[in-house]
This record gives C-alpha cells, structure tokens and sequence, in this order.
C-alpha cells in the first residue's frame, strides 16, 4: 500500500485518512468519487468539443433536406419622370410642304419699265394653258391633292398631321391635379369612404390605378389594374370618377391625352 507511489486519490490512502472519522461528511464522498467524476467530465467535454466542430456540417446537411422557402419579392412603384428638355437646341423645322398636282412658270410681279430693263419675261399664253403662275418655274405632281392658297414645295410626301386623339405615356409636362400631389392626397383623405367589409378584416394595401388626363383635364377610361379587394379597388374608382379636372398634360406646347397611373393607399389608423 505505501509504495514508491504516493497516489493520495487511492482508495487506501482515503480508507487511512478518514479511518475513525465521519465517513458520511462530504469531503470523504467527493475523493471517492474524483476518478469517476473526472473521467465523466472529460467524456462530456471531449464530446461537446466535437459537436461544436461539426455544428456547420449538421446544419448543412440538415438545410439539405428541407426545401428552401420562395424569397418574398417587394413590388415597389416607380414613376418615371420624362427626359429634360434642352431648351439651347432649336425645335426641328416644319416639314416641307407637298408638290403641286400641276406645273408651275414663274411669274414675276407686274413692274413698268422700259423695255431695255426688262430682265424676265412673263409666260406666254400658251405655258399658261397647261401650267399655274406661281414664284419660281416647278414640275408638279398629278397623284397629289389640290392646295387653294396654301404654300407648295419639292416635296414628294404629303405632309403628316398628328392624330388628335393619340394617348401619351410620356410628355414633356406631366397633368397634375389642381394644387399638386399634396393636394390630390388631401382630396383622397378627405373624400374615401373606408369599405365596412375591410375594415372589419383589417384589409389594408394599394389600389393601382390607370385613367387617362383628357385635352381638357376630365378623367376618362378609369380603370383599377390591381389592389387589396375588390371593394376598395371600386372605392377607388368611384373617389377619381368625382375627382375635379386635372392641369391636362402638354406636348409641343399644346394640351393632349396622357395615361396616368396612381396608387392610392388604403390604411387603417390605430384608432379604428
């Protein structure tokens, strides 16, 4: 028992310490109990160890086997605002005007003078006969339409006009409701009438809608392209059809149609 070794854990040494004392006292149990209590925390350490090392790959392999969820996409509106206008450049000049549908001699301006002056000499009765006066001699066009006391060209188009009726998505100045975006949200706050139905469900959201800004600034074509219901999407119709005219939209300096897109947000407060 006293060897060479002195191991003061032993169970012997521990048997000589406490030999006529309290056993029962917890020191006695607690160095009987050391080599177990050890030997079990080491375990329990190593083991721990290992599974923070290999916590990485575990979670790896557990996303593996269950299936990602859909990434959620926000649908956020964009108003595009139109190119800016470069007031240096000056606009392009008006299109030339069309060919007349007969021929032309020109025709000078009657001038008295004597005969050792005159320059130019009139037509004759005879170019007159298949051919109009006009200011300078010109090949006319039979396919073209008949112009009364309107200018003639070398054209061989006929001058376009625009349609009256074309409906814009980009002009150089956008319609606006009387007193600006602040104001058109005062009206909407002041004039919607929140849907009993959705308020109840707590439906809230944005009703995206599409109309277009006449010559004259009236609201037509008023349609909701999507939003939270039903009922609030007609609610929303029903708050522009009662909308006063617009400030109409402007293009080469006139008043045409635009189509105009708005959303019109509907939100409970915490009072409701």
């Amino acid at each position: 028992m006293l060897g060479s070794k002195l191991d003061i854990l032993k169970q012997e040494w521990i048997d000589v310490v406490f030999s006529g004392r309290n056993k029962d006292y917890g020191a006695y149990t607690l160095r009987k109990n050391n080599p177990r209590n050890t030997s079990r925390a080491l375990l329990f350490g190593a083991v721990f160890f290992v599974f923070v090392i290999s916590l990485p790959t575990i979670i790896n392999k557990i996303e593996g086997f269950i299936p990602k969820e859909k990434p959620k996409v926000k649908i956020t509106d964009v108003v595009l605002t139109p190119p800016p206008i470069d007031k240096k450049l000056p606009p392009p000049p008006p299109p030339e005007p069309p060919k007349p549908k007969t021929d032309q001699v020109k025709f000078p301006p009657p001038i008295v003078k004597p005969d050792n002056e005159v320059k130019e000499e009139p037509p004759t009765v005879k170019e007159l006969k298949v051919a109009d006066p006009g200011q300078k001699d010109q090949k006319g066009d039979p396919n073209a339409d008949i112009h009364i006391d309107e200018p003639v060209g070398n054209s061989d188009t006929k001058a376009v006009t625009e349609d009256e009726n074309k409906i814009f998505s980009q002009v150089e100045k956008q319609p606006e409701f009387p007193g600006g975006l602040d104001a058109f949200g005062r009206y909407l706050g002041k004039n919607i009438r929140y849907p009993a139905i959705d308020r109840e469900n707590n439906v809230t959201g944005k009703v995206i809608c599409q109309f277009v800004v006449e010559r004259d600034g009236s609201l037509t074509d008023i349609k909701a392209l999507r939003g939270p219901s039903q009922t609030t999407m007609d609610e929303a119709i029903r708050v522009l059809k009662a909308s006063p005219k617009w400030k109409p939209g402007i293009q080469n300096n006139r008043p045409v149609r635009v189509m105009y897109t708005v959303p019109i947000s509907f939100t409970l407060g915490s009072d409701n």
